[in-house]
């Protein structure tokens, strides 16, 4: 029974009512949150990565799917955030429809995606801020030590880089979330401003002939070439671009800071993901446009839309510059919110006693999770400063989609088990918008590679043996007063 206990939602609303968190945030500052998180590096990076592997120039379906299974997911979360406005994300909504336990499993999953999707982008920032510094950064500062020079032999010693863009963010949230907000404000105009560059001016140098065939034959026969091109080339592609829509669920760990969570989450938590949705469709389908998706296994898949550039847009070389910029600033708005929601749901955790206490402390001044900004940054900050981005980088789509699945499961329950209760954002077509966000999120973490799933499953034992060694025993559910005060089920 410890398992599966769950906390009413009329204690949710009581421990929101008590929050200490200062509620700054309007609609626009959620949208733009939801922008800040969608579009960074994976808009430029994953888009010829996935054209290039399965999808050709029919990446543009890939995107659309990708967003569908995101919409199905963000009308849940819609009305999760409206409903219950308590920091914690899925983290809060599992532990009132699901219990205790599967409240934890998804906490943990969530560390994939915000944690390590930090620190993975902390050390993608060093690579891209030395390119465009010319290499001054020597090998040594702002590499791994687990990484060796293929030219000078030299040994990587630490990422500096990384290790500075993620004191600089941190020390940005500790000080406030509309400080934060409004740098995230800022670094959005800015990377928008660029990719609606790209769009007016590629549009005239795209060459029709790329477009054909838009869906690639398989060629290679057997199970592997059903994901190989085609139609399962394009469900592969959604799985592979589904890492440029990861953050739009961090809109939701926000509810507890926002200034009317009922009529603002669901506009920030939608609102931004139709916004980046078009934005990605209208930039993959230029991309392609500009250049063949063959070169983009060739060419390299981090410098692909600079190559595409430099290539098939004389005289507008300036252009590949920019984009550096605009990645440059997408990886720090992504990180910003990153760290920001996986302290929040550290925060929640913490509250219910699932996490020691010094995850919920409160700055006296700022009104922040201070203490839990400062040891997150050491967790992720080791991770930038000393693991090469390979080795955490593919695990964040797989935690996102987990999460995903389970807050459309969350809905259905809700609705079985207390149909009157109010929702001020009712997700439509209960339980078919559900299922069929179980359906499409499913589809793509089957897509996912096997090492990723394999890695995954480890990470979870790890959280397994954290919940039965910690969180159960400190559990406050545990306490016969404070489960009268809850509402324990």
């Amino acid at each position: 029974m410890t398992l599966t206990r769950k906390k009413s939602i009329q204690s949710l609303l009581d421990q929101a009512s008590h929050s200490t968190l200062k509620r700054t945030l309007t609609a626009s500052s959620l949208i733009a949150l939801g922008i800040g998180a969608v579009i960074g590096a994976g808009l430029f990076v994953r888009t010829a990565a996935a054209s290039a592997e399965a999808a050709g120039a029919s990446v543009v379906l890939s995107f659309v799917i990708a967003a569908t299974g995101c919409a199905f997911a963000g009308l849940c979360y819609a009305e999760f955030s409206a409903m219950i406005p308590i920091a914690g994300s899925a983290y809060t909504y599992a532990y009132a429809t699901m219990g205790e336990f599967v409240a934890w499993v998804i906490g943990w999953a969530l560390v994939l995606e915000y944690a390590l999707g930090a620190a993975t982008l902390s050390i993608a920032w060093s690579e891209y801020l030395n390119n465009l510094l010319g290499g001054r950064i020597p090998y040594q500062w702002c590499h791994s030590p687990m990484e060796i020079s293929p030219t000078t032999g030299a040994h990587g010693i630490i990422n500096g880089p990384a290790l500075l863009i993620l004191a600089l963010l941190s020390l940005v949230l500790i000080k406030g979330t509309q400080e934060s907000a409004t740098l995230n404000s800022v670094i959005v105009g800015i990377k928008v401003s660029i990719v609606l560059l790209i769009v007016a001016l590629g549009w005239q140098f795209i060459n029709p002939t790329n477009y054909h065939p838009f869906l690639v034959p398989a060629t290679v026969p057997g199970h592997e070439a059903f994901f190989a091109h085609g139609w399962g080339g394009v469900l592969k592609g959604a799985g592979i671009v589904f890492f440029a829509y990861i953050g739009f669920d961090a809109v939701s760990t926000a509810a507890q800071e926002a200034r009317n969570p009922a009529r603002d989450m669901p506009i920030g938590i939608l609102g931004s993901l139709a916004i980046c949705t078009v934005l990605y469709v209208v930039f993959g389908h230029v991309l392609t446009g500009i250049c063949n998706w063959k070169e983009f296994a060739i060419a390299g898949k981090e410098a692909s839309v600079a190559y595409a550039i430099q290539n098939y847009m004389p005289g507008y070389h300036w252009l590949a510059i920019l984009v550096t910029v605009a990645i440059l600033a997408g990886f720090s708005s992504v990180m910003l919110v990153m760290l920001l929601g996986q302290s929040r749901v550290f925060y929640s955790m913490s509250n219910d006693g699932l996490l020691p206490k010094l995850f919920s402390d409160i700055h006296p001044k700022f009104r922040t999770p201070y203490k839990s900004n400062i040891l997150l940054f050491f967790f992720v900050g080791a991770f930038g400063a000393f693991i090469p981005g390979s080795l955490a980088g593919d695990l964040t789509s797989i935690g996102t989609l987990f999460a995903f699945t389970l807050v459309c499961v969350g809905v259905w329950i809700l609705r079985k088990k207390e149909p009157t209760r109010e929702r001020p954002f009712r997700t439509p077509l209960v339980p078919l918008v559900p299922i069929l966000g179980m359906i499409v999120c499913g589809a793509m973490i089957i897509s996912l590679d096997t090492r990723t799933q394999v890695t995954a499953f480890g990470w979870m034992l790890i959280g397994l043996v954290v919940f039965f060694s910690y969180s159960q025993s400190h559990s406050k559910l545990n306490v016969p007063e404070v489960t009268a005060g809850v509402g324990v089920q």
